[in-house]
C-alpha cells in the first residue's frame, strides 16, 4: 500500500505540474486587466505603473516561473481586484460551496439508493417505470430552469423557503457555515436539491443496473439455494457488489458537483466559489481564476485517490491482484 500511494502521490505532483503550465498560460495569454480595472481617461505613465504593478510587464514564461516559485510556497498570487491573497478569498468562499456539493451528494444518495433498489428489484412494475421515467427528466431538464421552478413554487407561491443567499451561518474555526442553523438549512434546501437533481438520476440508474447484473449471479443464486431470506441476500450481497460502482461515479460526480455548481450558485445567490469564479473572470482577475482552477485540480487528485481506496476496501479482488 505504501508503494501504491508513493506511485499516486509522484503521478499527482506531474498532473499538478502539466495542469499548472496549461491554466497558467490559458488563462494569462487571453484578455487584457489593464482594459478593465484602470480607467479609461488614465494616461500612458499611469498605465505603465499599473501593468508593472501587476508583473504584467514580463515574458510570459517569467510570469511562470514566477507563480511556480511562489506556488510551491503556497503563495497562488493576490488578487488584482480586492488586493488580497487568492487562496484566502477562495477559501472564504470554499464553505459555501463545499457544504451546498456535500448536501447535494448526501440527497442523491438517500433518495437514489432506495429508489435504484426498488427499480431494480420490480422491473416490470408500474413504480419501477415511474422511477425511471423520473430519472430521465432529471437527465433532461436544464439545472437553471428547475431552478427557477423551485424559486416559483416554494419561495413565490408558497412562501415556504427563502430564495437566496445563506442565511444564518455559524462560525467555526474562523469559517462560516450554515448547515448547522434551522434558518441556513431552509436556505440550503432548494439550491442543494436543483443541484442533486442530475445526481440522483444518475445514481438510481447506476443502482438499478447494478442489481439486475447482480440477481443474476451464481452467488445469488447459491444464497437462495440455501435458503438464506430475500432481506438478508439483498442487504448483504446484492448491496455490497452494487456498492462498488456507485462509490466510484459518485466520489467522481462530487468533483465536479463542487466544480460546476457555478449555475446553482447563481440563480440562488449562493455566495460560493462559483459565483467568485463568475465575477472574476467579467473583471479578468487573473490570480483568482489560476487560483480557483488549480485548488479544483487538486481536489479532483484527492478525491480520486480516496474513491481507489474505497475501491479496495469494497471489493477484495482489487486487494488480492495488489498483493
Amino acid at each position: 500500500m505504501s508503494v501504491y500511494l508513493l506511485r499516486r502521490l509522484i503521478q499527482a505532483a506531474l498532473v499538478m505540474l502539466a495542469m499548472s503550465v496549461i491554466v497558467f498560460i490559458g488563462v494569462y495569454a487571453i484578455g487584457d486587466p489593464v482594459e478593465i480595472l484602470i480607467s479609461p481617461d488614465a494616461d500612458q505613465a499611469e498605465r505603465a505603473r499599473a501593468i508593472a504593478a501587476l508583473g504584467l510587464d514580463k515574458p510570459l514564461w517569467e510570469q511562470y516561473l514566477s507563480f511556480l516559485g511562489n506556488a510551491l510556497r503556497g503563495d497562488l498570487g493576490r488578487s488584482f481586484v480586492f488586493n488580497e491573497p487568492a487562496l484566502k478569498l477562495i477559501g472564504q468562499r470554499a464553505p459555501a460551496t463545499l457544504e451546498l456539493a456535500f448536501a447535494a451528494m448526501i440527497l442523491a444518495i438517500l433518495i437514489g439508493l432506495p429508489l435504484g433498489l426498488y427499480a431494480g428489484l420490480r422491473p416490470d412494475g408500474f413504480g419501477a417505470k415511474a422511477i425511471m421515467a423520473g430519472s430521465i427528466l432529471g437527465f433532461s431538464l436544464p439545472t437553471f430552469w428547475v431552478g427557477l421552478m423551485l424559486i416559483m413554487v416554494f419561495a413565490v407561491q408558497l412562501g415556504w423557503l427563502p430564495s437566496t443567499g445563506r442565511g444564518e451561518t455559524v462560525d467555526i474555526l474562523g469559517l462560516r457555515w450554515s448547515f448547522l442553523t434551522a434558518d441556513g438549512l431552509a436556505h440550503m434546501a432548494m439550491p442543494a436539491l436543483n443541484l442533486a437533481l442530475f445526481k440522483i438520476s444518475l445514481v438510481i440508474r447506476l443502482t438499478r443496473a447494478g442489481v439486475r447484473e447482480t440477481m443474476l449471479m451464481d452467488f445469488v443464486k447459491f444464497a437462495r439455494a440455501k435458503g438464506l431470506a430475500p432481506s438478508r441476500i439483498i442487504g448483504v450481497h446484492v448491496f455490497k457488489n452494487i456498492l462498488i460502482p456507485v462509490v466510484t461515479v459518485t466520489g467522481l460526480e462530487l468533483g465536479s458537483t463542487i466544480a460546476f455548481s457555478v449555475v446553482t450558485e447563481s440563480v440562488f445567490a449562493w455566495p460560493g466559489m462559483g459565483k467568485l469564479i463568475i465575477d472574476s473572470i467579467n473583471v479578468l482577475d487573473r490570480p483568482v481564476i489560476v487560483a480557483y482552477l488549480m485548488s479544483i485540480v487538486l481536489m479532483f487528485i484527492v478525491i480520486n485517490l480516496v474513491v481507489d481506496l474505497l475501491y479496495s476496501v469494497l471489493d477484495p479482488r482489487v486487494r488480492l491482484e495488489s498483493k
